[in-house]
C-alpha cells in the first residue's frame, strides 16, 4: 500500500459537527460554475449549500423547533427540478425553496391525527427519476413511505425491513424501489406498482452494525453494488435478483459504494470507529492499518465487446 494518497483533495469543506447527509445539485455541470453546488446537513447546524469549486458557503436553510432553536435535518435531497430541498426530521419533512435561503419552509407531518402514517426519524429521501412525481422516505421506525412530491400526500407505507431504514433508491425506470437498513443483512426490492410483497432480497453482511451500508445502481440500471462488514462488494443483477460477482474491497467494513455516472468505475469507502479500551485479543493480533479507513476508486471493464470484435474480424 502507498504511504500517501494517490490523489490530492481538490477542495475541502469544513463542518462544525458530524455530517448526517449530503446531496449534489441534480444539474451540476463543471462547465457552469454557478451550478457546482452541494448541500450538507450537520448535527446541531442548519442545511448548508456549498460551492464545490471553492469550498465557500453560499447560503443556509434553517429549521427551528418549538423552543426556537435550530434543529438539524437527518436527511436531505434535491427534487428532480432542483428548485427545492426536502429535509427529513423526527416525524416531519420540511421543504425549502432553493432560491429563498433562511428560515422559510413548508412543513409536513408524516403522522396523521390518528397516529397513522410514518413515525420515527426520516433517515433517507429519494425521488423517482421519472415524471411520476413520487418520492420515497425511509425511517428508523423500519418503514418506507411513498409520497406525492407536490402536496406530500401519503400513498402507502412499506413494512419488512428488519432494522431502521438507512437508504432508499429508485430503479432507473422508476418502477422498483430498493431499501436497506442498519443491522439488516438484506437490501429489499419493491415493485411500487403492487407493493403487497417483496420482489426479492439481496444479501450483504451488515447484521451487527449500526453503520449506514450504502448501495448504488449503475447508470444503465442493470446492476446494483453494495458493501458490507466483511469488506466485500457484491454485485447483483436487478433483472433476476441473482448474485453476479464480488470482490474484496477492504479488510474492514465497506460502508459506502457508488458507481461513476458514466464511466465504468466505482468508489468505495471503508472503516469504522473503534475504541481502544474495548479491543479484544483477536483484534490486537490482527490490527488494521490506516489504509482501511479510506476512499478507493475501482475500474471495471468487460471483455464482451472485445470478444465480439474478435469474432467479427474472424468472420
Amino acid at each position: 500500500m502507498p504511504d500517501s494518497d494517490s490523489y490530492a483533495a481538490n477542495v475541502a469543506v469544513r463542518e462544525g459537527e458530524s455530517v448526517y447527509d449530503y446531496c449534489w445539485y441534480p444539474y451540476m455541470s463543471a462547465s457552469n460554475p454557478d451550478l457546482c453546488v452541494l448541500a450538507t446537513s450537520t448535527k446541531d447546524h442548519p442545511i448548508h449549500l456549498w460551492d464545490s469549486n471553492s469550498g465557500q458557503l453560499r447560503c443556509t436553510y434553517r429549521a427551528y423547533d418549538a423552543m426556537d432553536e435550530i434543529t438539524a435535518a437527518f436527511s436531505i435531497g434535491f427534487n428532480p427540478n432542483g428548485n427545492k430541498i426536502f429535509a427529513g426530521y423526527n416525524k416531519t419533512i420540511r421543504v425549502f425553496d432553493v432560491h429563498r435561503p433562511g428560515r422559510d419552509f413548508e412543513q409536513y407531518s408524516t403522522l396523521s391525527g390518528k397516529k397513522e402514517g410514518q413515525s420515527g426519524i426520516i433517515s433517507s429521501i429519494a425521488f423517482s427519476p421519472t415524471d411520476s412525481g413520487m418520492l420515497a422516505a425511509g425511517s428508523y421506525s423500519q418503514t418506507t413511505a411513498i409520497y406525492r412530491e407536490d402536496n406530500m400526500e401519503l400513498l402507502y407505507v412499506l413494512h419488512g425491513q428488519e432494522g431502521g431504514v438507512t437508504q432508499v433508491q429508485f430503479s432507473k425506470d422508476g418502477n422498483y424501489l430498493y431499501t436497506g437498513g442498519r443491522k439488516d443483512p438484506y437490501v429489499l426490492c419493491w415493485d411500487i406498482r403492487k407493493t403487497v410483497d417483496i420482489v426479492y432480497k439481496l444479501y450483504r453482511s451488515s447484521e451487527t452494525t449500526n453503520q449506514r451500508i450504502q448501495f448504488d445502481i449503475e447508470p444503465l440500471g442493470r446492476y446494483l453494488g453494495t458493501g458490507g462488514q466483511d469488506g466485500l462488494v457484491h454485485i447483483y443483477d436487478l433483472q433476476t435478483g441473482e448474485w453476479v460477482s464480488s470482490f474484496q474491497a477492504a479488510l474492514d467494513t465497506v460502508n459506502g459504494f457508488a458507481f461513476h455516472p458514466f464511466l465504468p468505475m466505482a468508489a468505495t469507502s471503508s472503516g469504522h470507529r473503534r475504541f481502544a479500551e474495548l479491543v479484544d485479543d483477536s483484534q490486537e493480533n490482527n490490527p488494521l492499518n490506516g489504509h482501511e479507513n479510506c476512499l478507493s476508486a475501482w475500474s471495471f471493464y468487460s471483455s464482451t465487446a472485445d470478444d465480439a470484435a474478435n469474432t467479427d474480424s474472424g468472420n
